[in-house]
């Protein structure tokens, strides 16, 4: 049963409108707009009846408040109103609002508004979900077409994928890192690591291929892969600025070689200035390359990987990322 919140500070008009929707849905009242808040923040309504004219922080001042919290802002709100004008109207739906209804309430119209609004955002959700696969997939086909130069690298990409998301969420478990990240953030993070090599596309299949050990000026080269892959990523960010997965893309491309010390590449940054996406990536890219066959090595031990990993606590690795690691490597080792 969908769950409705109608905020107003006329008590007769919430005891009318939750008469009305009785039956039909879960209702929650709120009798100011502080109320209707806290009431979002502890259970996330599917739709918001308003009233605009309350005393107290007002029908607008609400609105703009769920407008800027991310978790609420796609919460579809209608207003309610007993005096609706053409410049409240144009007002109203400038901050977001997907309606109006005006008081006295008919209780035919308000379900029917309900109704109509919960199915456009019902809709909404699942194009947006069927777009975002799309994009998703196609950056994945995108970044195995780059694997596939060098077959010995088959499937990096998507394991490197999960090895981020285990690490991520233990990470939020932990609660390592509060205001960095979040559930939302990760998700981002998440679809944006496939692309982490792409500017590998850049590299000659002579640097990539070699068998052994790169000299001075093919390691040059083959480092100028992170910050080429940027730059491609912030030009087809600025192209589709709503795909915002790709500026995590983006970010982790940059910085997903830098190490703790300062001492990685291209940039040279230190510690908490390189995004948590690339030290998160950096142990996973690390863990996938270590643990699997080159052109120019075998494969090591699991074992062996994860002494790496811990003897670059500090150095090159993020220390709260590898104490994340050091829970979940036993998991990571299962991913294939």
């Amino acid at each position: 049963m969908k769950q409705i919140l109608v905020v107003d500070d006329n008590l007769s008009s919430l005891k009318q409108i939750d008469a009305q929707l009785a039956g039909n849905y879960e209702v929650s009242l709120a009798k100011s707009g502080e109320s209707a808040l806290q009431i979002c923040a502890r259970q996330r309504p599917d739709l918001i009846l308003l009233d605009i004219e309350m005393s107290g922080m007002n029908g607008f001042e609400v609105m703009d408040k769920l407008r800027h919290n991310p978790a609420l802002s796609r919460i579809p709100v209608i207003f309610l109103t007993g005096n609706i004008d053409s410049e409240t109207e144009v007002k109203g739906l400038k901050s977001g609002a997907r309606d109006f209804i005006t008081k006295p309430i008919e209780k035919n119209i308000l379900i029917h508004r309900i109704e109509l609004h919960l199915r456009f955002s019902s809709y909404q959700v699942q194009l947006e979900y069927t777009v975002s696969s799309i994009s998703d997939s196609m950056a994945v086909a995108f970044a195995e077409l780059i694997e596939c130069r060098d077959e010995n690298t088959g499937g990096h990409v998507t394991r490197t994928s999960k090895y981020v998301e285990r690490l991520g969420r233990e990470l939020l478990k932990m609660g390592a890192f509060p205001g960095e990240l979040s559930e939302e953030g990760l998700e981002l993070i998440v679809r944006g690591s496939p692309l982490h090599d792409i500017g590998k596309i850049a590299v000659s299949d002579r640097i990539l291929l070699k068998p052994g050990k790169l000299d001075d000026a093919e390691f040059a080269a083959m480092k100028k892969h992170a910050a080429m892959g940027a730059e491609m990523l912030f030009h087809l960010h600025a192209r589709t600025p709503n795909q915002r997965y790709l500026q995590y893309a983006r970010m982790i491309a940059a910085s997903h070689h830098e190490k703790f010390n300062g001492q990685g590449y291209p940039a040279g940054l230190k510690g908490d200035d390189i995004p948590l996406s690339g030290r998160i990536m950096a142990v996973a890219d690390v863990y996938d390359a270590l643990s699997n066959d080159r052109v120019y090595r075998s494969r090591m031990s699991h074992d062996e990987v994860c002494r790496i990993i811990l003897e670059g606590k500090g150095s090159h690795f993020d220390p709260r990322v590898v104490e994340a690691f050091e829970v979940v490597h036993n998991d990571l080792e299962q991913i294939t």
